[in-house]
This record gives structure tokens, C-alpha cells and sequence, in this order.
């Protein structure tokens, strides 16, 4: 017997499509019952015009959060510059401050949509079922998406049961596909919505308000890497002049473990590599000769500030291993006995860059215990959490 696909798919849609048997009239009770959201500021265009902020909003999120992804975990196709110097302190504030900028948009969008929650009958067909299950993730993957990232922002993972890095990254990709198949859902109806003229009442008022809210939001967090802001941002968690040496600092030496290492006189920079090795003092690494660059730190969080960095040329450093190799990369590790950045690995422009250096001194001053002394890594263009701090060892190999 042969089988027709094409009758075998009709009798899916049919069996799809088929309506329901509706429920008792009797539970149409509460939110469920007519009339239940009398609001007339509720309307197709305003949620069509709130999803659509939402999704250039999430769109700039997935973007520069990808990018920052890769950048710290870079597959073997993926090359990060390191000039311009200030491009990730840009990319990653782009993100912060947009995903900031969702939480009034996405709180007006769930409530112009929140009464669909309980229309009735609450499942006409299997396919509108499914319809509504995959309305349930998106709304369950963006609030996951804003609450673990307010959360990173203030260093707060108690409630995470998860690394926040992997899960975010993870739920961006859920949260994508479901707007993906959302939107290919509404389209038909957000062109007609937006075809028709828009009626003069209280809905743009919505709308307006949330942009105000999300406007308010940047401005009162972007301080934390605009200095300019400084002074208004008062919801920014970090501040530019903020810490010892006026820098912020994420992770102090005692909460590392470090302090005793750091501090101790016998302190040595091992520095290896194919062609031998060699191991450094604190004072031979100073009468290296000690060069000055002016970079960022940019932090994941979307906090930057600037500061005056004097130190060895990690280029001029690594050269005292042997020659390196043509297509290399260094190893930097800290003295840190563990954590997911306690080594960080430069390869290409960075490792070449003029202004990468193994930092001694900041503003003029040798570097605070809590900025990384006695040596730390800074480099262009890099996330904070790969300026290694403490550093102990530097391996000069192939690149993987």
C-alpha cells in the first residue's frame, strides 16, 4: 500500500485544528470570567508597539551578549582586536544598559497581554494549546533573562542555582527561538494592527510612560561606566572613582585567598616556554624597563573606569622564555589556588600589543593588594574578568 504524505500531513492539521470540547461553564470564575480587565488602555497595537521595543531591545542584548560570550570562551575560528581600545567597554555597557532598559518595557508588555491569560475557553484546539505553552516560555525565558541579569549586576548568586555566565548564555538561545516562533505566530496580526490608524486615546500615554521608565533606568545606571553620569546614576551599583587607587574592584584578595601569597617577600614570576624558562623577582621585574598605557577596566557587569597602568611589555616579557613561537599564545595565571579565572590565555593582537602589559604600579603608585599586586595583567580591549590578577606563572606554548 502506498502511503500519501500529503493526505497523512492534512489529517494532522485537521486533528490539530479540531476544536476542543469546551470546559463547564461553571469554572468561569475570577480572572475568568467576562469582563474580568475592563482597562481601555489594553490594545493590540499597544502590545504590538511594546513588543517591538522589546525586540529591538533583546535583539542589541543577544548581539553584544554573543559577542561577550566569545570573547571569553573563544572557539578556534573566532579572533577578538585589540584595538580600538574601548570597543568591549562599549559593546558590554551597550548590553547592560539595554537589558536594563527592558524591565519597564517588558513589565508593560506583560500587562497590555495579561489578560489572555485567562481567555476563554482557555485551550480551543491542540494547536492553540501549544500556542499558549510557547507564549509561557518566552514570558518564563525573559524574566529569567532579566532577573538572573539583575541579579550578576549586583553580585548577588545566592538565589542562582546555576553559573550565571553558562545559564544566561543558554536561556538567550531558549529565549530567541521562542520569540522566533512568537513572532512567526503574531505577524499576520501585528501587520494588521499596524496597517489600521492609530486611535487617539490613553494608549500611546502607555507607552510613552514606559519609554520615560526605560530612559530614566539608563540614564540613573549608565553613570557606572559614563563618567559624566557619575553624579545622577544613583541606581548604578558601581561608580568610576570608586575603590582603592579610585578604581573598583569585583574580587579582593581576601576573598581569593591570596593575601598571605601576595604579601610574602619571596614572592618570584615564573616565566616559561619552548625555549627554557626563567623566574623573576619582584625587584628584577622593576628594573625591567617599565612602560605606561592608559586602559579600561570593563567589567561584565557593564561598570568601566579608566586608570594609568605601569609596567613590563608582556611582549618584551615573554621574549626572556626563549623565542616564541610564530602562531603562540601565553598562559597567565594567578595565585589563586582556584576559580573559573584564575588562568587567562593570550593569543594574537593581544599577546603583540604594545600596551598589553604585566602591570606593577597604578596612577604612580605600586598596585593595591586588592588591584592585583604585585603584578597583574592588563591588556586593550578585554573583558575584566581576563585581566588576571596575582599573577605567578606565565606559559608561553603553541596556540590550540
Amino acid at each position: 500500500m502506498v502511503r500519501d504524505p500529503g493526505r497523512r500531513l492534512s489529517g494532522l492539521l485537521t486533528w490539530l485544528t479540531t476544536p476542543l470540547p469546551p470546559p463547564p461553564e461553571r469554572l468561569r470564575r475570577g480572572p475568568l470570567r467576562p469582563g474580568a480587565f475592563p482597562s481601555p488602555l489594553r490594545s493590540a497595537r499597544l502590545s504590538a508597539n511594546l513588543g517591538a521595543a522589546l525586540g529591538v531591545m533583546m535583539l542589541t542584548c543577544l548581539i553584544t551578549g554573543v559577542l561577550s560570550h566569545l570573547i571569553q570562551h573563544p572557539p578556534a575560528w573566532f579572533t577578538w582586536p585589540s584595538r580600538p581600545i574601548g570597543l568591549y567597554r562599549f559593546t558590554q555597557g551597550l548590553h547592560v544598559a539595554t537589558g536594563l532598559a527592558t524591565v519597564p518595557l517588558l513589565g508593560a508588555k506583560l500587562w497590555s497581554v495579561y489578560p489572555r491569560l485567562f481567555a476563554w475557553p482557555p485551550a480551543r484546539s491542540i494547536a492553540h494549546a501549544a500556542e499558549r505553552l510557547s507564549v509561557a516560555l518566552l514570558v518564563a525565558a525573559a524574566l529569567s533573562q532579566t532577573v538572573s541579569g539583575l541579579l550578576n549586576i549586583a553580585h548577588w548568586y545566592t538565589p542562582m542555582p546555576f553559573f550565571f555566565t553558562t545559564g544566561h548564555y543558554r536561556v538567550a538561545w531558549l529565549l530567541t527561538g521562542a520569540v522566533l516562533i512568537h513572532l512567526g505566530v503574531k505577524l499576520p496580526l501585528i501587520r494588521a494592527t499596524w496597517r489600521r490608524p492609530a486611535p487617539p486615546d490613553g494608549r500611546r500615554q502607555v507607552l510613552a510612560a514606559a519609554g520615560a521608565a526605560a530612559a530614566l533606568i539608563t540614564v540613573s545606571t549608565l553613570g557606572q561606566t559614563v563618567r559624566p553620569l557619575a553624579g545622577i546614576s544613583l541606581l548604578a551599583p558601581r561608580r568610576p572613582g570608586s575603590g582603592p587607587q579610585r578604581l573598583p574592584v569585583n574580587r579582593t584578595a581576601a576573598a581569593a585567598g591570596v593575601r598571605d601569597l601576595a604579601l610574602d617577600p619571596g614572592y618570584r614570576l615564573t616565566i616559561s616556554g619552548p625555549g627554557g624558562g626563567v623566574s623573576l623577582t619582584l625587584a628584577e621585574l622593576q628594573a625591567l624597563p617599565q612602560h605606561t598605557a592608559v586602559l579600561p577596566i570593563a567589567c561584565v557587569e557593564g561598570w568601566s573606569s579608566t586608570g594609568t597602568w605601569t609596567g613590563v611589555r608582556l611582549r618584551d616579557l615573554i621574549t626572556l622564555a626563549g623565542d616564541v613561537p610564530a602562531a603562540g599564545e601565553a598562559v597567565v595565571e594567578s595565585l589563586q589556588a582556584d576559580g573559573r579565572y584564575r588562568t587567562s590565555v593570550l593569543a594574537g593582537p593581544h599577546l603583540t600589543d604594545g600596551l598589553t602589559l604585566l602591570a606593577l604600579r597604578l596612577a604612580g603608585e605600586p598596585l593595591a593588594l586588592d588591584h592585583g599586586y604585585p603584578a597583574r595583567l592588563i591588556a586593550p580591549n578585554r573583558p575584566g574578568v581576563l585581566q588576571t590578577k596575582w599573577v605567578t606563572r606565565i606559559t608561553v606554548r603553541e596556540a590550540r
